[in-house]
């Protein structure tokens, strides 16, 4: 017999795995709850706003569950599932600079994909605003960063993982996330030296990434 929903939610990401790995929809059907929108954050930030994010997360949870005999218990679920969703990105930033010049040598103009912004409703019109510009702001920096820096400065300061798995999800020494890091927001620093605020700034950690995986 199948556990109930009400005790998924006492159960561990591996535990749940163990049962994924039995074929059972229900649990796979809460860790898709679980990770959804820490990693839907993850590959935003990492691709760009609208840039083919939903594809992308989609395709990470089809992967989990196509490969699910695949993952050793040994392992945290959440550096697996990490692991996936980054590979993919990947691919997908190549599939983007493809596009791109093709666009370019046949005279075309890349199209602007709608964003994935959420709107803070309790806001003032005039702070919505502000928030909205320095959230393009950031993106757009973001999107500047050598893609090393941008997956390193991404899992730490915005998905609040360690530095340890962020390790074992990129699969380099700690040392030299540790010192991506650091690049990254160096270059961050300088460009958006006005804001004061590191929240302000786009970098409050996620709270879905936190409660799952993150450095609690």
């Amino acid at each position: 017999m199948s556990p109930s929903r009400e005790d998924f939610q006492g159960r561990s990401d591996e535990e749940l795995m163990a049962l994924v790995q039995g074929n059972d929809p229900d649990a796979f059907e809460e860790l898709v709850n679980r990770y959804q929108h820490a990693l839907s954050t993850f590959i935003a930030r990492y691709l760009g706003p609208g840039a083919h994010v939903e594809d992308t997360l989609q395709e990470t949870f089809i992967r989990v569950w196509k490969h699910r005999s695949h993952y050793k218990t040994v392992a945290k679920f959440s550096t697996w599932v990490y692991t996936i969703a980054g590979n993919l990105a990947k691919t997908e930033l190549r599939r983007q600079k493809i596009r791109r010049t093709v666009y370019i040598r046949t005279g075309g103009e890349p199209r602007e994909e709608e964003g994935v912004d959420v709107v803070d409703e309790s806001a003032l019109p005039e702070e919505r605003v502000e928030r909205e510009e320095i959230r393009h702001m950031v993106a757009r920096e973001m999107q500047r960063l050598p893609t090393a820096y941008r997956a390193a400065v991404i899992l730490r300061d915005i998905q609040d993982k360690p530095y340890e798995e962020i390790a074992e999800i990129l699969r380099v020494p700690v040392g030299t996330v540790k010192s991506r890091v650091n690049r990254g927001r160096a270059r961050l620093q300088k460009k958006l030296g006005i804001l004061r605020d590191p929240g302000q700034a786009g970098f409050s950690p996620d709270p879905s990434a936190k409660k799952y995986g993150g450095r609690g």
